[in-house]
């Protein structure tokens, strides 16, 4: 499992500072290992009330999903923001998975744009409630004091300015550029993926198409300005990863080797 880097969420849960490391206990550490799992099991809930019920959902239809009463939800959340958040972290979790292992597939250029762009789609076009949820800021008409997509893009974007600064180093090219690109890239994607959700114009492959020819022919013509010719389908010599480092459970940070 990928592992979440730092957030910046003002707001944390009581709940999973309490649950967050072993006490020596082993009476205690069984019963925290049982709330973690029972709290996941929640999330998952909600997952399936959004899908049913669209990011109006309330707290009544998590509690109905989960097949328990809204105190026994409230056992395992401080309140609806609380639960927000607790989504938030799953939504990146999902995202993580499927978008770091398509960036550092060992692939030519062209292909390893193609997975990665196609990796993000796959996931709002699986759950685009959530997704709808998490943008809008809210839940069950209740203000949230978190913008759990902006913490996101921010993660896409920092770990992306390290992968295309340490390609630029490689090329003998000015890495200050690095990081202006990674954040219009992960801009431009963010945004045809909210319109293309509310759109649906046209299929997911035509949309990771048109959009891996663009980003393409960006980097290669910025390339080819510093005289810097890349072959699009041939995997270059050294292949810059992403990893993902558990620090603590409050503090991780994305690395690039």
């Amino acid at each position: 499992m990928v592992d979440r880097v730092k957030r910046n969420s003002k707001r944390s849960s009581k709940h999973s500072r309490d649950d967050a490391a072993p006490t020596g206990d082993a009476r205690r550490d069984r019963w925290r290992k049982h709330r973690v799992a029972r709290r996941a099991e929640f999330v998952e809930a909600a997952l399936t009330a959004l899908h049913e019920h669209g990011p109006d959902l309330g707290m009544d239809d998590v509690a109905a999903a989960a097949g328990v009463t809204k105190p026994v939800l409230y056992r395992h959340f401080d309140d609806k923001a609380d639960l927000f958040l607790a989504l938030g972290q799953r939504g990146t979790e999902i995202l993580l998975q499927r978008l770091i292992p398509a960036i550092n597939a060992e692939l030519a250029p062209v292909p390893r744009i193609r997975m990665a762009l196609d990796a993000f789609f796959t996931v709002i076009e699986e759950h685009p409630n959530l997704y709808r949820l998490l943008a809008r800021g809210s839940f069950a008409e209740k203000p949230v004091d978190a913008d759990v997509v902006a913490e996101d893009k921010e993660i896409i974007a920092t770990a992306l300015t390290a992968l295309l600064g340490d390609y630029m180093r490689m090329f003998n090219m000015d890495s200050g550029a690095a990081e202006p690109w990674a954040y219009g890239i992960v801009g431009m994607v963010q945004n045809t993926g909210e319109w293309w959700l509310e759109r649906r114009s046209m299929s997911r492959d035509s949309l990771v198409e048109y959009l891996t020819q663009i980003i393409w022919a960006a980097i290669d013509g910025l390339a080819r300005q510093q005289g810097i010719v890349i072959d699009p389908n041939k995997p270059l010599e050294e292949n810059k990863v992403i990893r993902l480092a558990r620090q603590n459970e409050s503090d991780q940070q994305s690395q690039i080797s």
